[in-house]
């Protein structure tokens, strides 16, 4: 099909992927949580992503383009995005972990980071007609002063951060290092759309078993693991 001229040549750059990213961010923290999670309408530049305390979470990734995605995590806002999520989930708030540093509160930070990049991934498929892959996403919850910098194989990297608040106006950071790229418009496309139907079964999947609350000592044990692991890459 040949595009029309007034659709040509349209060229997305790396505040178009950040938005992307963002509008990801806001979206399913805020379907997860049940409250509104939204974002800066400025954005800043950065020298370098850096993982901060209290909680500070990453995940790479590869593909049509490379990039690094860092999560900062305020104590509290890691506590009302925990707590919110699991009472959404039917969960009792006596049986919720009291203190940011739980493994529980990693776990379920963790799990939202993946719905996340989830989302982002399957918005890169549809708008932008490419592919990324990622890895697993890290989570550490830090409870000193301590910047931890993580260096991604990038040739041309750029790096933003992103301010988001919280329901209760509690601060986070969302920072992106990406390699210099431009997407151009060759020509007219159509963006796939998932089936509701198929939303709906994940979502249920994840309420009836694969919540992080629902692992038990082997996820516990796992997780124990990946930290030290995590740690040790961290040069630490």
């Amino acid at each position: 099909m040949v595009a029309k001229k007034s659709q040509k040549n349209i060229s997305l750059g790396t505040e178009d992927i950040l938005l992307s990213l963002c509008n990801s961010v806001s979206h399913v923290l805020s379907a997860a949580t049940q409250t509104p999670v939204r974002y800066s309408g400025m954005v800043q530049r950065i020298n370098r992503t850096s993982l901060k305390p209290d909680i500070g979470c990453f995940v790479l990734f590869d593909g049509g383009f490379s990039g690094l995605v860092v999560i900062n995590f305020s104590g509290q806002a890691a506590m009302e995005l925990y707590e919110r999520y699991m009472l959404s989930m039917g969960m009792a708030k006596e049986g919720l972990a009291t203190n940011y540093t739980a493994d529980d509160v990693s776990n379920v930070m963790g799990e939202l980071m993946n719905q996340i990049v989830g989302d982002f991934t399957r918005k890169v498929s549809q708008e932008l007609q490419t592919h990324i892959t990622q890895n697993q996403p890290k989570m550490l919850a830090l409870n000193k002063q301590v910047v931890l910098s993580v260096d991604a194989n990038l040739d041309h990297p750029e790096a933003r951060r992103v301010t988001f608040y919280t329901g209760q106006n509690n601060i986070f950071y969302l920072e992106l290092a990406i390699d210099r790229t431009h997407f151009i418009k060759l020509c007219d496309f159509e963006q796939e759309t998932l089936n509701p139907d198929e939303l709906f079964d994940q979502a249920e999947q994840l309420a009836n078993g694969n919540t992080p609350a629902a692992d038990g000592a082997d996820a516990s044990n796992t997780d124990a693991d990946n930290r030290e692991d995590l740690l040790k890459s961290l040069g630490m």
